[in-house]
Order: C-alpha cells, then sequence, then structure tokens
C-alpha cells in the first residue's frame, strides 16, 4: 500500500511539471504577443497623430478595462474550472487581434482602432488573474513561491524578446503583419492550455454549492491589514513608475534621438534586469522581512528613472535601464508572493483580481504624465515619474507602519 501511494505521488509530480512546463511555454508565447502590441500600439500612434496626449489616451483605451473586468474575472476564476476560461479568451483574442491588423492596413481614424484596442484589452484583462490563480495548482504548496518568481521570469524574458523582435520587423513588414503574426502565434496559446491538467486546490472553507462573491473577498481584505497595505502600495509604481513603457517612444526620440529601435533595445535592457532580479528570486531563498525589500525596490525604481531622465546620454540611460527593469520586478514579484502565500486557494482568483487591478492605474498615470510632457517637455515629465515615486512610496511606508514589520 505504501509502495502503492509513493509512486500514485511521483506521478503526480511529474504530471505537475509537465503541466507547468506546457502552460509556461504558452505565458511565454502570450507575453511575448503583448510587449509586441506595446511596441507596435506606441509607435503606430506617435508616428500617425505626433501627440504625447494621444499616446496616453491610447494606452488607456489598453489598461483601463482592468478595472472593469480584472474582478469578473477572478469571481470567474473561483467559480468555474480556469483552463476553459483561458482557452475561451485566447478565442477571442485571435479574431480580434486579426480585425486589428486589418484596421491597421486601412489607417482608420483614432478613435475605432482604439476602440477595437479596448475590446481586445478586456480580454487581456480577464486572462492575467484568471491565469495567475491557475498557477499554483500546477505546482506543489512548496514550490508556489519559486512557481510565482519563474513566472516573472519568463514574463521579463518576454519583455527583452518581444520589444527587440518589434523594433527589428517594424521598418521591415509594417504594423499590419506584425498583428497578423501575433495572432497566429496566438494558437500555439491555446493549444498549450488544451493539453495542460491540473487538479483543483479543494476550498474547505467553502461549502458545497455556494457561490464565490466578492463580499467575502472584500471581508478577507478588510481583516487583514498587510494585504491592504501590499494592495496600497502596489498603486505608487503603476501611477509614476510604469507608465515609463509607454512614453519611452517620447523619452527616445525626443531626449536621446533614437527611433524604434533604439526605443526597442531600451526596453530589451530593462528586461534584462528584471529578469536578473526575478531569476535570483526563482531559486526559492526566503527573503527576511520582505516589507523593508518592497519599499526599497520602488524607492531605487524612481532613482533609477531619475537618473534615466536627468543624464542624455545613451550608454547611462542603458544602464539607468537595467537597474530600472531590475528594482521594478524586483518589487512586483516580492508583492506577488507576499500576497499568494497569504490567501487560500479558493479565494485566490478575486483577490488576485483586486490586487491585479493595479495595472489600471498606469494609463491614468500615462495621461497625467503626458499631459506634462505635452505642456512641459518630457525632461520635466521624466522627473514627475522619478519623484512620484520616491516621495509617495515614503509618505505611504511611514502611515502603514505594518509593511516594515512584513
Amino acid at each position: 500500500m505504501e509502495r502503492i501511494e509513493v509512486q500514485h505521488k511521483s506521478s503526480r509530480l511529474a504530471l505537475h511539471s509537465k503541466s507547468f512546463t506546457i502552460f509556461m511555454a504558452g505565458s511565454f508565447v502570450t507575453r511575448i504577443g503583448d510587449w509586441l502590441d506595446l511596441v507596435v500600439l506606441n509607435w503606430a500612434v506617435l508616428q500617425f497623430t505626433n501627440s504625447p496626449l494621444h499616446l496616453g489616451l491610447m494606452n488607456a483605451c489598453r489598461l483601463a478595462p482592468t478595472f472593469f473586468f480584472s474582478v469578473p474575472a477572478g469571481i470567474l476564476a473561483d467559480r468555474y474550472d480556469r483552463r476553459k476560461l483561458l482557452i475561451s479568451i485566447q478565442i477571442g483574442t485571435i479574431l480580434l487581434t486579426f480585425c486589428l491588423g486589418y484596421l491597421a492596413g486601412a489607417k482608420p481614424p483614432f478613435w475605432l482602432f482604439a476602440m477595437v484596442v479596448a475590446v481586445r484589452s478586456s480580454l487581456a484583462a480577464m486572462d492575467t488573474p484568471i491565469r495567475n490563480a491557475l498557477l499554483p495548482s500546477l505546482v506543489s504548496e512548496r514550490s508556489i513561491a519559486s512557481a510565482i518568481a519563474i513566472n516573472t521570469s519568463v514574463i521579463n524574458l518576454s519583455r527583452m524578446i518581444g520589444p527587440a523582435i518589434a523594433g527589428a520587423l517594424l521598418p521591415v513588414i509594417g504594423i499590419a503583419h506584425l498583428f497578423y503574426m501575433n495572432a497566429v502565434a496566438t494558437f500555439g496559446v491555446l493549444f498549450s492550455l488544451c493539453a495542460i491538467r491540473y487538479s483543483p486546490i479543494p476550498n474547505r472553507n467553502q461549502k458545497k454549492g455556494e457561490k464565490a462573491t466578492l463580499r467575502e473577498a472584500a471581508g478577507f481584505i478588510k481583516s487583514h491589514p498587510v494585504v491592504q497595505s501590499l494592495l496600497l502600495l502596489a498603486i505608487v509604481p503603476m501611477v509614476f513608475g510604469f507608465p515609463y513603457t509607454t512614453l519611452m517612444p517620447l523619452f527616445s526620440r525626443d531626449l536621446l534621438q533614437l527611433g524604434p529601435e533604439g526605443f526597442g533595445m531600451l526596453l530589451t535592457i530593462s528586461s534584462i534586469g528584471a529578469i536578473v532580479g526575478t531569476t535570483w528570486l526563482s531559486f526559492g531563498k526566503e527573503v527576511k522581512r520582505p516589507g523593508k525589500w518592497l519599499i526599497g525596490s520602488i524607492m531605487a525604481f524612481g532613482l533609477s528613472l531619475l537618473l534615466f531622465i536627468g543624464i542624455q546620454n545613451v550608454p547611462i540611460a542603458g544602464v539607468a535601464m537595467f537597474f530600472v527593469g531590475l528594482s521594478s520586478q524586483i518589487y512586483r514579484t516580492m508583492s506577488r508572493i507576499t500576497l499568494q502565500l497569504q490567501v487560500p486557494d479558493g479565494m485566490r482568483g478575486r483577490i488576485l483580481s483586486i490586487a491585479l487591478m493595479d495595472r489600471g492605474f498606469i494609463p491614468l498615470g500615462a495621461i497625467m504624465i503626458g499631459a506634462i510632457a505635452a505642456q512641459a517637455g518630457a525632461l520635466l515629465a521624466g522627473i514627475v515619474m522619478g519623484l512620484g515615486c520616491i516621495v509617495t512610496t515614503f509618505l505611504i511606508a511611514v502611515s502603514r507602519r505594518q509593511i516594515w514589520k512584513m
């Protein structure tokens, strides 16, 4: 009997390992497509409109749906089969990406293109919380932290490859064909989801037949001050820091006199820094006093942005972007690990969907920073980004002292 139990446990671990690998491969393709889209969309808007404000508006259409669809996706993730939900999302994404390719060739009015981007982004907003909620079911409990860090490393590796591909291919094959290429690649993501197998973790706190509700998640957050602090702190880099990816075409062109290849190169360098940070975290070593690391990494993020903006020199800009990627992703990954380890699986979809709403603050920040750039120039806009990260984080750290005790 003992031998049979050991064999069963071994086969289950092997199944988890295989499914996790397949899932990561699909996620890798998904994220490459996301970052390729980012470069193509931003460069197209800047070329067609020559407007920093339109650049911010397009990215608002791309990211604002997070506010409206992230939480409903989290509720669905806790009620239904997460794999089947992701399959449905990929089918819709493929169709809409083909539509964007057609529109890019037809050069429609800005509002029409932005509307299709917003609809497709609604599916992307649902994909992320469901994908993150599914991840812990593919590994053993003791491997969750490493799996989250590996997942983030895959995302950052795609950040390095996606912009590089876009920067190299934009001058050669054009915007429309890059959308078509991305749509075809998404079929690989669809096949990977069909291939994985997993065993959902039972929710011992939920009664049979009882539906997962948002009120239950809100009550959990209310009773856990540490979770509240993590969610609040996460907003700061989204508003002031991460809009750098949106406005990078503007900074590259106006401050460094670089074209699409140059701004793709800078995003690639930031991705290398991000990979270094998440690779270190993926080793699974316990980080003592994560609260101090979270605060320190956001501060370092702001300082790196100030270095990038303040010294308008291409080699120094490259070094600064390395530390931008390193500090921002150490924060991002540690924040997700800390949150996941404090949330039960049956509530994971809802809590993560609320946490992932922080991405919706990126377009708000992009519009604000884009408006500053339009009125006062790219240099002042970049300074606001760096100082905003530092000052706001300091104020939250002083008012929410439980962060230091984590």
